[in-house]
């Protein structure tokens, strides 16, 4: 059974943003993730430092960062780890963006190489600064890894870019094997939780992707607990698989601090459940769904269900 939220939310004010809010939930039992600790865990944390890099494992709080280091797996952040946006879920630093470091692609590959990966997944901040977005380093970084690490499979999760679908061309022509942008929310939730994001565009994106190249499975992902409906949580869903997505991962949002968007509620791993079997039956090749499920949790996974030919 489908559970609704019953509530009547009151309004406040996150970043500036008239949002509509409940009271906040109790974080229920069943939510808990594995402390960050573990011989791996130290190991990998020492080896991002001394390469001066980023990982959206840290930089945006992942529940999933001691499960995942000590499986010695992480999700690279390249472009620095300060972002142009102000999307109010997230815990990644906002302000004035660094330099291009055009030596980062070979420190990722150093680093994919001295964890001995056969999967590595490429991320990055918001760079509107600049007129590609960031996706020349997404190429250069794709193109450093396979020839440090050959054969070493790479999913990029990627900006929507602005909308610049040649700069999504940029990336492509480098040939990732998967091809992730988040839709993170339903469209009515947009102006509150994507700041400088369109619904369409990001659509659009993903759509463009699998004209361009079609031998590429196509990614996307949600957070659940903002207060979308169910309805408008299937209809996303939908909209998504016309969109030519292969794969969709959905998670409970969990927020990062007091000044961050509110929870409005904790989707029990029985809807998650159901949300996977609706997917499933609308035709995706692969549903990762579950309170503590991110769109890179279990990646190599993904693209092997989404036939990406990986071995």
């Amino acid at each position: 059974m489908w559970r609704r939220l019953r509530c009547r939310p009151r309004a406040a004010k996150i970043k500036g943003v008239l949002v509509s809010i409940a009271s906040q939930p109790q974080r229920p039992g069943w939510l808990r993730a594995p402390a960050p600790a573990g011989e791996n865990y130290s190991e990998l944390k020492e080896l991002i430092t001394r390469l001066r890099l980023h990982t959206v494992c840290e930089s945006a709080a992942c529940p999933n960062v001691g499960e995942c280091w000590n499986q010695r797996t992480a999700t690279f952040m390249i472009l620095g780890n300060v972002c142009t946006r102000r999307c109010g879920f997230c815990a990644v630093q906002k302000g004035a963006p660094l330099p291009v470091d055009y030596d980062e692609p070979a420190r990722v590959a150093e680093a994919v190489a001295a964890m001995g990966l056969k999967f590595a997944v490429i991320t990055s901040v918001n760079r509107d600064d600049r007129e590609d977005g960031g996706a020349e380093l997404f190429a250069l970084t794709i193109r450093a890894i396979r020839q440090r690490v050959p054969g070493c499979g790479v999913e990029v999760l990627i900006p929507d870019f602005q909308g610049r679908l040649d700069a999504v061309d940029t990336v492509l022509e480098a040939r990732p094997d998967v091809l992730n942008h988040n839709t993170e929310t339903v469209p009515r939730l947009y102006r509150q939780v994507r700041l400088g994001a369109r619904y369409e565009r990001s659509l659009e994106l993903l759509a463009h992707a699998r004209r361009s190249a079609p031998q590429i499975p196509v990614k996307s992902g949600m957070m659940l607990g903002l207060g979308e409906t169910t309805p408008e949580v299937l209809e996303t869903m939908r909209d998504l698989r016309a969109h030519s997505v292969d794969v969709l991962t959905l998670g409970q949002y969990l927020r990062p601090s007091q000044k961050h968007l509110p929870i409005v509620r904790y989707v029990p791993p029985e809807e998650f459940d159901e949300f996977r079997r609706a997917g499933e039956e609308m035709g995706f090749a692969h549903v990762e769904a579950g309170p503590l499920v991110r769109s890179s949790y279990h990646a190599r996974a993904h693209g092997v269900a989404a036939g990406a030919g990986l071995v």
